[in-house]
């Protein structure tokens, strides 16, 4: 990846940490990986383990961060998240899948969050 995009979507990933941080949110990894794939963000709202993919865009051309997680990342973001609920051995926890949508470009980042935004499409998920 390009060190500006790399840049970019770390600067989006911290706005995403604080603004989770700031709606009470305990933030427990960011950019988790294993050998599947990774996830920006693992945090628990309450007793709900969350798992967050930060999209982070500089204008709208070629459409809206959130637009970016299709269904092959939702299926990565699931096959990640299987890993990391028996790794940490937290199987009868509720989960949920966030997607944060940081747009950048003015003055102060415009954050967009979508709690639930998708649910694993396996019945088996863990």
């Amino acid at each position: 990846m390009r060190g500006w995009r790399r840049k970019r979507g770390q600067d989006g990933e911290q706005i995403a940490t604080e603004f989770l941080q700031h709606q009470g949110y305990r933030i427990e990894e960011r950019n988790y990986r294993v050998r599947q794939g990774e996830v920006d963000i693992i945090a628990w709202d309450g007793a709900t383990l969350v798992f967050v993919e930060v999209k982070t865009k500089s204008n709208a051309g070629f459409g809206h961060p959130e637009e970016m997680v299709d269904a092959r990342k939702q299926r990565t973001l699931a096959q990640v998240a299987m890993v990391y609920v028996q790794q940490k051995q937290v199987e009868h926890t509720a989960l949920r899948f966030d997607v944060i949508a940081v747009r950048l470009g003015t003055a102060i980042p415009n954050v967009s969050h979508y709690p639930a935004a998708f649910s694993p499409a396996s019945p088996y998920f863990y």
